[in-house]
Formats: C-alpha cells, structure tokens, sequence
C-alpha cells in the first residue's frame, strides 16, 4: 500500500511540474508584446485632470524631475529658455514635480504652480507631483529606468530623459547638466530634425 501511495504521488507531482509554466517562458511573451513607448504613459496635470504624454505625439518632450527648494531650482529659467527657444519647432517641455530628494517640493499643486509662474515665468506644462523612486515610482519613470538603466535614473531633482518624436526614449542628462548645455541642446536639435512634419 505504502509503495501504490509514492508512486501516485510521484505521479501526481510529474504531472503537476509539467502544468507549470517552464522558466523562462514570462521573458519570452515579454519578447513577444510591443514595445511601450512614452505615449503608453499618462501623468496628471497640474492643473488637474490627465496630462496623457500621447497629447504631444510626434514631438520631442524633456520630461524634467523638479522641486522648488533645491540648489537646482534655478534651472526653471533655463528650461523655460529651452522652451522659449524651440517650442515653435516642436519641442515640449514637461516638469514633474518631486519630493523625493531632501523634501524639497512639499507644497500643494497650487503653490508649486505659483511658485513657477511668479518667480521664473514658467508656461511650460507642469505635471502634479509624482514619485521618480523606487516601486512607487510614477509608471512612466520605472519604464525609463528599466530601459536605460540604473545609471539613468534620476539620483537627485532636476534629472533630464529627452523623448524622441517617436515616443521613444532618445538620452537622458543629469541634474548638474544645465538645459541650456550644448549637449542638450545638440540632442534636442536632434531629435527635432528627425522629428521631421511628424512635429507640426
């Protein structure tokens, strides 16, 4: 009896490992699916309702990680002279406010948007406050981080990702790098020259 009771167990448990998906087989349908792109994802405005990235469909976006009380906080004008400079040829750029680093965006989104517009002009769109970190991390930034690496994800306010007219991700550039720095915008001219009429 003993020995009929192991063998239906045995059994039993062949039968059961090969109902089992066999290892691997998730990275293969993964392989399998299309590749996201930026418009698969959506912030929330900051004036409130979606903000979804598809509204700028066929336009370069800098999407920027900011916060109002930072030793970076002065890039606002840069971006704002980015914009200034190539929004008429296509390019967006998208702030996303942040209290990740040292908590230093706490306010709400009225006074976040307040701040940008009294003390640096900003008309750039503003996305309502998000987490850039870890497994809360806004859909949008954990994409970007597993696409480029750790190495590109923001490590403090005021990290850039340039999205291509295509929706793809096309560079990204650290906090210290100004918006205005030559690197940025080669990358931006870029990105607008291959942009081509999908822009306008």
């Amino acid at each position: 009896m003993r020995t009929f009771f192991l063998a239906l167990a045995a059994t039993l448990a062949t039968l059961f490992a090969a109902a089992l998906p066999r290892p691997g087989i998730a990275a293969d349908i993964a392989r399998s699916l299309p590749v996201e792109n930026a418009y698969d994802f959506s912030f929330n405005a900051i004036e409130g309702g979606a903000l979804p990235l598809s509204k700028y469909r066929g336009h370069p976006i800098l999407v920027v990680n900011t916060a109002s009380f930072c030793g970076y906080t002065p890039q606002y004008t840069a971006l704002q002279d980015l914009w200034q400079r190539y929004r008429d040829r296509g390019l967006v750029v998208l702030g996303v406010p942040s209290n990740d680093f040292g908590g230093q965006e706490p306010g709400s989104a009225e006074e976040i948007k307040s701040f940008c517009e009294v003390n640096f002009d900003v008309d750039f769109p503003l996305a309502d406050k998000a987490r850039v970190l870890g497994a809360d991390a806004h859909p949008f930034y954990r994409w970007a981080r597993a696409a480029l690496g750790d190495k590109a994800a923001p490590q403090w306010n005021f990290h850039k990702y340039l999205i291509g007219a295509d929706g793809r991700l096309a560079g990204w550039f650290a906090t210290s790098t100004s918006p205005t720095a030559p690197e940025v915008v080669k990358a931006v001219e870029t990105a607008l020259a291959a942009g081509g009429s999908a822009k306008k």
